[in-house]
């Protein structure tokens, strides 16, 4: 497992805990809102895609909130962590874009005559009124989270040595798995 993830100072485990918490916090009304429309629930695994990586610090709150001892890998093409009814296996730990997938997301670059929003939403939980209709605040905004995700990432790998520019360190889902079932 230590090749997969490095050390993660508890201060920083414990602050990645918390903004996950946050995170639902701040999502719950969002997900109350737009409850007609969403149909993320128990067994939608559209967005369940193989080949998702995480930070770090995002791959221990996995591993605190799985059962290794029942933990079994998912079928290739799907997230690793699916179980045979399509129910995540660490649900209350999963990674952030889990917890906000589904949502009307928004967030902003730079365009050729300055700042430009950009919105996406699942396909299957687009509906009335058009998303582009919403206003900002009844949708999620990428990017102040991954931040702070990146900051605790940095943090973690600050403490344990790492050259400051090093690249932030990602886990893939399905490495992660596999690492906890073999052993």
């Amino acid at each position: 497992m230590a090749a997969l993830i490095g050390d993660i100072p508890s201060p920083v485990h414990a602050y990645v805990g918390q903004l996950q918490g946050l995170v639902d916090q701040l999502t719950a009304p969002l997900l109350e809102a737009h409850a007609a429309r969403l149909r993320c629930r128990l067994g939608c695994t559209d967005c369940c895609s193989d080949g998702l990586t995480v930070f770090e610090v995002e791959a221990a709150q996995i591993l605190e909130n799985v059962d290794a001892a029942t933990l079994s890998e998912g079928p290739e093409g799907g997230c690793a962590l699916l179980d045979s009814t399509g129910a995540c296996q660490a649900y209350r730990g999963r990674p952030y874009v889990c917890r906000t997938q589904g949502l009307p997301l928004r967030w902003g670059a730079d365009g050729v005559d300055g700042p430009v929003e950009h919105r996406d939403i699942c396909p299957l939980n687009e509906g009335e009124p058009a998303l582009e209709a919403l206003p900002a605040d009844a949708c999620w905004t990428l990017g102040p989270v991954e931040q702070r995700l990146a900051h605790a990432q940095r943090q973690a790998q600050s403490a344990r040595g790492d050259e400051e520019d090093a690249p932030l360190r990602r886990v893939s889902l399905r490495a992660l798995v596999r690492s906890v079932c073999a052993g």
